[in-house]
């Protein structure tokens, strides 16, 4: 079995604002950067960064919190300040400018990236990506949100609730939630100062910068589940093009990797041609 919560070969590590921060890179070619979402890790893009590394340098990390990369002492999960970390991460890296995908909370990072420093993203490409107000909170979030739970949560996370919240967040025809992927989950929220991070992150009031979103001026790719339907970028971004799977829940990227990656690749390949898409259809 995997030992989840312990590096891996191809680990790399870099200190950013204190933190030692987690992550992996392979490939050659202009860089992509890989956003997980939240209570996740960067094992979530490890069949894209596959498809993608064959032309493409792949930078994933463990974003603050999450996996193998330290929680915050000071305990600031708002979203800009997860952009403005990523952007000093890469700096740390040399990397000026790249392309920003995100899944989820990624691409609520990525977006706001790209509002704030557009000169680092060259392309912006925001799976099932949060931002507007929510119309509906999961279950599992509502649960962290109690304050009689949160103090319990915070000392432990049972393994058949996170079992429970990975099979509500991927659509009615996937499988990939077996036990290795349970297991990859529970240990790596079972890490020091993980669990808290996860009450802090859900407790945290996020800013409501959705009425800044049509201000984005990167290309932008937005790729999105035929069952997530509250978000508005495709039509708030200025000559953003949408794609849509069908079948897909929430973690698209893991879903259906090679969809997901043939996308981005597409996308990356000749960003400002619209001609090449076709509204709702695979790439």
């Amino acid at each position: 079995m995997n030992v989840w919560s312990e590096p891996q070969s191809d680990s790399r590590f870099a200190d950013v604002d204190g933190l030692r921060f987690h992550y992996k890179r392979a490939g050659h070619g202009p860089t992509v950067v890989l956003l997980h979402g939240s209570a996740s890790s960067l094992h979530h893009f490890e069949e894209v960064a596959a498809l993608l590394s064959a032309s493409y340098d792949v930078i994933r990390p463990d974003l603050p919190g999450w996996g193998l990369t330290e929680s915050r002492d000071d305990r600031d999960y708002r979203v800009p300040t997860y952009a403005a970390t990523v952007a000093r991460f890469l700096d740390v890296l040399g990397v000026r400018s790249s392309a920003v995908v995100g899944n989820s909370l990624g691409g609520n990072i990525a977006w706001n990236l790209a509002l704030d420093r557009p000169e680092r993203v060259s392309g912006l490409v925001i799976v099932n990506a949060t931002g507007y107000p929510e119309k509906a909170v999961p279950a599992g979030l509502r649960l962290a949100r109690n304050p009689l739970l949160r103090p319990l949560l915070r000392r432990t996370m049972p393994r058949r609730a996170i079992e429970r919240n990975l099979l509500a967040a991927v659509g009615p025809h996937s499988d990939i939630v077996d036990d290795a992927m349970v297991e990859r989950s529970y240990q790596l929220m079972s890490r020091p100062g993980n669990r808290s991070a996860f009450v802090d992150f859900v407790n945290t009031d996020q800013p409501d910068r959705s009425a800044e979103i049509p201000r984005i001026a990167v290309p932008t790719l937005v790729l999105r589940s035929a069952s997530i339907n509250a978000q508005h970028f495709a039509q708030d971004i200025q000559g953003a093009q949408e794609l849509v799977h069908a079948d897909g829940g929430h973690l698209l990227p893991e879903e259906d990797p090679q969809w997901v990656g043939g996308a981005i690749a597409k996308f990356l390949d000749s960003p400002a041609d619209s001609s090449q898409w076709q509204q709702g259809g695979r790439p």
